[in-house]
């Protein structure tokens, strides 16, 4: 398609590759981030198809492994949002990077355009742990020269009270953000997919 007229109004298929924030964990079927995030885009004249390749629990390795059967030849663009399990396991942040390189490749080789969310790990294993994990996402979105967007709980940690975001848009694990809290979560990071959907048109594929 490339070259063609039309492909700046295509329709595009972005699989939303993740963990049980992708998911949806805990909520109705249509509260989830993939479901919120299609009416979004559809609300701001974007075509575009959203894929739920959330699965909950998953790091950067499971990632990996699912990469190549997720990049069917109809998926046009990746939201990549892993990591907050590897930090709950104390993974060596090398160990994560390289999974995400390993999935930046894969998207690179099937022409897929990338959003790459990243996370900001606690100070609980050390300052080291910390800048290595925090760097590891906006490095590897220049080296790969994909989309970048800091966290995916940025439209609830920009919130100026804790207490209250913690109260009025979390679920009741504080973990896993409520159908409210997703929807400021894609009212956040929205802008940046609308640009992932630009991309991908630009891209003719």
């Amino acid at each position: 398609m490339a070259g063609l007229t039309t492909t700046a109004s295509a329709e595009v298929t972005i699989a939303a590759l993740g963990d049980s924030l992708t998911q949806g964990y805990g909520l109705a079927q249509g509260d989830g981030f993939v479901p919120q995030l299609q009416d979004w885009l559809r609300d701001h004249g974007a075509e575009a198809t959203v894929l739920n390749a959330g699965v909950s629990g998953d790091t950067t390795a499971g990632g990996l492994s699912r990469v190549a059967w997720t990049l069917t030849p109809d998926v046009d663009a990746m939201i990549v949002a892993l990591g907050g399990n590897d930090l709950l396991r104390g993974i060596d942040p090398a160990a994560s990077r390289a999974n995400l390189e390993g999935i930046l490749k894969a998207a690179r080789e099937a022409g897929v355009e990338v959003l790459l969310v990243g996370l900001s790990a606690p100070g609980n294993y050390g300052p080291e742990y910390k800048a290595a994990f925090d760097a590891m996402y906006p490095d590897l979105a220049q080296t790969y020269g994909t989309l970048y967007f800091e966290s995916f709980l940025k439209g609830l940690t920009d919130l100026p009270d804790r207490g209250t975001a913690m109260r009025d848009y979390m679920q009741q694990d504080g973990i896993h953000p409520s159908a409210a809290g997703v929807a400021r979560i894609v009212e956040a990071m929205g802008p940046a997919v609308l640009d992932l959907v630009e991309r991908a048109n630009g891209s003719g594929s």
